[in-house]
């Protein structure tokens, strides 16, 4: 006997199943390993939108649950996969910085903006207009986490490297089964790929196209993180990550030359020394209207969950949705309205019939 099944081993999977398996509970997870977003996510927790200096959607409270989350994650797997590492925002225009000094003022903002300037953080990204430091930011290896946790639940049985086909699932009494195997319900954290699932395919997921290019720059020798038109990222051995887009039409999975291009006219608009293009990713993240995640039980079938929508920022998300997921699951606890997939019941054909 199982007690729950997972389908999707990404960041969202990752999370709800270390939370059960805490709890003591026995899972199954499925992945088939179609959905990229999370692989090639740049990873960075940062509760700041830097576009226009205000503070992301719970962020303060998500990064409390995410930084404990992921360094009990780092003792359990023996793996490092958190890099603590200041952003600083290159501003453009002295309007620009005083809207840094307006946001400061904010007791919501106050603690991760800092109030001094730097003039320079590194000679070949030039500034007219110095920098602003964002505190209590970093990076999260998420390919190696995602690696590491799947060769940790495959060491014991719980990981299925294949498809889950949604037309094997049946509903009983007190639970599912499916293939034999019998289980109280039924998480689907299947990103993007949630378009294919024929119980939430209904709901309003949208798929918004992330690419990112790798550069090899010798001579730059950058430690921080810079936020510009677009993030530079350093991840070791002279190498850098740029990004990223932001495409609501393109759906497919592979990388464009448009994007490329569009990448490294921004990147040479700031960057002063030479590099080469190493590589090139894409992803699709999963994004809802009001760009907040959507959690819980299918209207008509108790027994199955969603736990989706967690759009560019899963990694600071993801530990907080499953706590609060997982919770439910156990402990019968509500789901936060702002949360909470009943939002969206009006769009399975059953309920707005």
């Amino acid at each position: 006997m199982i007690d729950y099944i997972i389908v999707g081993a990404g960041l969202s999977g990752i999370a709800v199943a270390e939370e059960l398996l805490n709890a003591g509970m026995k899972i199954k997870v499925y992945e088939n390993h179609s959905q990229k977003s999370s692989v090639v996510a740049g990873g960075i927790f940062n509760p700041v939108i830097l576009k226009r200096f205000t503070l992301a959607w719970n962020a303060d409270k998500q990064l409390e649950v995410a930084l404990p989350f992921y360094k009990e994650l780092e003792e359990k797997l023996n793996v490092s996969i958190i890099k603590e590492m200041p952003i600083y925002r290159k501003f453009n225009s002295v309007e620009e910085q005083n809207n840094w000094f307006e946001a400061i003022d904010k007791p919501s903002l106050s603690k991760f903006l800092d109030p001094k300037l730097v003039s320079s953080i590194n000679s070949s990204i030039p500034s007219d207009h110095s920098f602003g430091k964002v505190n209590h930011t970093g990076v999260i290896n998420t390919e190696l986490l995602i690696n590491h946790f799947s060769n940790y639940i495959r060491s014991f049985g719980a990981l299925e490297s294949e498809e889950f086909e949604h037309d094997l699932l049946h509903f009983r009494t007190g639970g599912v089964e499916y293939k034999g195997i019998h289980a109280k319900a039924v998480i689907f954290c299947e990103g993007y790929g949630m378009k294919d699932n024929p119980f939430f395919n209904c709901l309003p997921l949208h798929g918004n196209k992330g690419e990112y290019i790798i550069v090899k720059a010798e001579d730059l020798k950058l430690e921080v993180a810079v936020k510009s038109s677009v993030f530079i990222l350093p991840i070791g051995n002279d190498h850098y990550k740029v990004g990223a887009t932001y495409d609501n039409h393109d759906h497919t999975s592979e990388p464009k030359e448009a994007s490329k291009e569009y990448l490294l006219k921004k990147l040479d608009a700031f960057l002063k020394c030479d590099y080469t293009i190493v590589d090139q990713m894409a992803g699709i993240r999963p994004a809802t209207p009001d760009r907040k995640p959507m959690v819980g039980n299918h209207p008509d079938h108790p027994t199955i969950y969603c736990c989706n929508g967690f759009g560019s920022r899963g990694v600071l998300i993801a530990p907080t949705i499953a706590k609060e997921l997982v919770g439910h699951l156990l402990n019968d606890t509500d789901i936060s309205e702002e949360v909470n997939i009943s939002r969206y019941y009006n769009y399975f054909p059953s309920l707005s019939s």
